[in-house]
């Protein structure tokens, strides 16, 4: 149990990172006039992700969780993924990156990196899903995978239409 604590402690720091990154960015684009929509749901998201990493620890130690090695390790092999895929995702967007929706008027959309896929809108999202699967099920935490899959499908559904409409709108001529 000593190893999954310090591997959820590990995301939990990389999740700091990334608020540090996101702040920054939140900087940059504000001077370049940017602006945030979607600030209904971003507490919800925030308590979500913090939920998860609480869920992991809380299921493994309450329901006496078993390390069982054929699980937890594919789980690993897509929690490092995942989060190859995040790191890949914000140096591609690099100052447009963000935890909260902010569009900078007049920016093209990015169509480097794992953003030039047309079929793969939203990559980023793609690594919170699977990270949210594989973290908890590293050691057999099923309760939390499931809750938090579902909980996240209602939530990305309506992150992802806010943040497509700020970019709508933002690529709209004035």
């Amino acid at each position: 149990m000593i190893w999954y604590g310090l591997l959820v402690a590990a995301v939990a720091a990389e999740r700091v990172a990334e608020l540090v990154v996101a702040r920054r960015n939140e900087r940059w684009s504000t001077a370049r006039g940017a602006t945030v929509t979607g600030q209904g749901h971003y507490p919800a998201m925030v308590t979500l992700h913090t939920g998860l990493l609480a869920g992991c620890l809380a299921e493994v130690w309450l329901a006496d969780r078993p390390f069982v090695p054929a699980l937890a390790w594919p789980m690993l092999a897509v929690l490092a993924a995942s989060q190859a895929l995040r790191w890949w995702c914000i140096a591609t967007l690099g100052p447009r990156w963000n935890t909260r929706v902010i569009v900078v008027p007049g920016l093209p959309l990015v169509t480097g990196g794992p953003y030039r896929w047309q079929w793969l809108r939203h990559p980023n999202y793609v690594a919170v899903v699977a990270e949210g699967v594989a973290l908890p099920l590293a050691h057999t935490a099923w309760v939390t995978a499931a809750v938090f899959t579902v909980l996240n499908a209602a939530l990305l559904t309506v992150r992802i239409r806010c943040e497509n409409r700020a970019l709508a709108a933002a690529a709209m001529p004035s």
